[in-house]
């Protein structure tokens, strides 16, 4: 049976199944009140020294995700429903899976698809402490399994031992998820949005997460075929590998410029600055983490980067928080956060946190190449405002002499108001397309959204058309003119960004090597 799905992370996987959902261990109720407080109590205390354990070896993005599971459960409130239970009868066990499980409807009952996502790390959370309230110490996946299930825990794809093959295939799930995420970033093949398996699935399946979809018990002739088409996959990645050191070029000799898109500073630090042409994002919300970050320490971030890019540009965009990307003490809750304060609109509500931000980067631009983007941007008004800002701060900063210097100012087309017209911005800097934001404006589609995915198409017609005006106006007004979305790293989209005139990428680092071969490819 071949059941269909969505692609979260490319490649292939053959292997036993084994269900992620089942039941966990029965929990041994205590005589009192006092000792339910306190084996709960205990279980918390333990599910945050396992995850902490986790966090040490992890690399940013694994660290960040159990850092906010890890401040969750250290958040008396979280757990504060569940001891008033436990007062009124409840065992441990009943009395959290209660609390959680409110909390947990909560984001599920979100239109956003996003915080629906977040619900995963919820119930992760969830689970983290019945398995220690119950001491079970789970069963492990035998190696190189398909794991199945609703969802995934990302402590659960963090425990797993990857290095022996297998994958994810999930009944629902999101592909903007933390497990998404991770699984692209270390190439553990993900599909999801599945749907119902049937009873109990069992044996070996083959999981195509290129294409998206599973095979449960399959003939001989399926297997061959997926052989087949795993080899031919893993040999486009290895011949791939060829053109990472190599300076990126169509089929016909055009150059094209391939820089990297980063979250945290430390990411910088396995990439080798020779395979790509540098920083064409650092997103700058994750520095803005469970506290707001103060002057130093965002300084101190720009400069590492910049330091390690030496002459080649790094691209560093304001902070875009908001939309799908909450911070504590700056956003405000919204019913539709994708299309209210967020990006450059938030910043300037908030002068007081964009001014820190502001003098960071004026003064991190003197150890590197700087440039600096505005996201969210719709009107002139607020780019001239925000350009205004760094004037008046790069004022304050000479007559205090603090070395600094003012780099080029640019913004994010993702608003289709400015793709449409991009004539009114005639005086920035350079452009760069966001090409996740503007395809789900333009196609009213969430782009992690499994029942609208099919709209969701950076190679619609109509999307295409806004990037090829866009591109046609840079070029003609000599303004640099990049795409620093999704797209840009997706080796079936890159031949219709290059028809469209983009000369300028910007991918994760993991899809450097994939996405100069298939530039390598394309007649232009």
């Amino acid at each position: 049976m071949r059941i269909e799905g969505i692609p979260a992370s490319a490649g292939y996987a053959e292997g036993p199944l084994f269900d992620l959902d089942r039941p966990p261990a029965a929990y041994r109720c205590k005589a009192t009140a006092a000792e339910e407080k306190a084996a709960l109590k205990a279980a918390i205390a333990r599910a945050v020294s396992r995850l902490t354990s986790l966090a040490e070896p992890a690399d940013a993005d694994a660290a960040g995700i159990l850092e906010f599971h890890i401040a969750m459960l250290e958040d008396d409130a979280l757990g504060g429903p569940a001891f008033v239970s436990i007062d009124s009868g409840q065992p441990a066990d009943a009395a959290w899976r209660a609390a959680l499980d409110a909390e947990i409807a909560g984001y599920e009952a979100s239109d956003q698809d996003y915080f629906r996502a977040r619900a995963a790390d919820l119930r992760d959370i969830r689970d983290q402490v019945l398995r220690a309230l119950s001491e079970d110490g789970g069963i492990d996946a035998p190696a190189g399994a398909i794991l199945y299930g609703m969802d995934i825990a990302p402590t659960r794809f963090l425990e797993t031992d990857w290095s022996r093959g297998g994958g994810i295939a999930l009944k629902a799930g999101s592909s903007a998820s933390h497990v998404a995420m991770l699984a692209r970033s270390r190439g553990v093949p993900m599909v999801v949005g599945l749907g119902v398996f049937g009873d109990d699935p069992t044996g070996v399946a083959l999981l195509d997460a290129e294409h998206g979809d599973i095979v449960l018990s399959p003939s001989p002739a399926e297997v061959e075929a997926f052989r087949e088409s795993s080899s031919s996959f893993a040999a486009r990645q290895g011949k791939a590998q060829t053109f990472l050191t190599q300076p990126a070029a169509t089929k016909v000799g055009t150059p094209v410029r391939v820089q990297v898109n980063i979250a945290y500073p430390s990411d910088v630090d396995g990439i080798d600055i020779a395979s790509c042409d540098g920083v064409g994002l650092m997103r700058t919300e994750f520095l803005f983490g469970r506290t707001l970050p103060d002057e130093e320490t965002q300084f101190h971030a720009y400069r590492k980067v910049l330091e390690w890019a030496g002459d080649k540009p790094v691209t560093i965009r304001t902070v875009d928080a908001g939309g799908d990307k909450p911070v504590p003490g700056f956003t405000v809750e919204e019913t539709n956060p994708f299309l209210g304060l967020r990006g450059i609109r938030l910043s300037l509500a908030r002068r007081d946190i964009f001014r820190v931000q502001i003098r960071a980067l004026l003064r991190g631009a003197v150890h590197g190449n700087l440039k600096v983007m505005f996201p969210m941007i719709a009107t002139t008004e607020e780019y001239s405002q925000a350009a205004a800002l760094f004037a008046e701060e790069q004022a304050a900063l000479a007559t205090r002499g603090v070395a600094h210097k003012l780099p080029p100012l640019g913004i994010m087309v993702e608003v289709p108001s400015v793709a449409i017209a991009p004539e009114a911005f005639a005086n920035v800097a350079f452009f760069s397309i966001g090409s996740n934001d503007l395809t789900q404006y333009v196609m009213a589609a969430a782009r992690d959204n499994a029942a609208v995915a099919n709209l969701n198409s950076v190679r619609h017609p109509a999307v295409l058309r806004l990037i090829a005006s866009v591109a046609a106006f840079g070029q003609q007004h000599g303004i640099p003119v990049s795409l620093c979305g999704d797209a840009g790293g997706d080796p079936a989209a890159i031949p219709a960004l290059l028809e469209a005139g983009l000369r300028d990428l910007s991918v994760a680092p993991a899809q450097l090597a994939m996405a100069k071969a298939a530039i390598a490819d394309v007649s232009v």
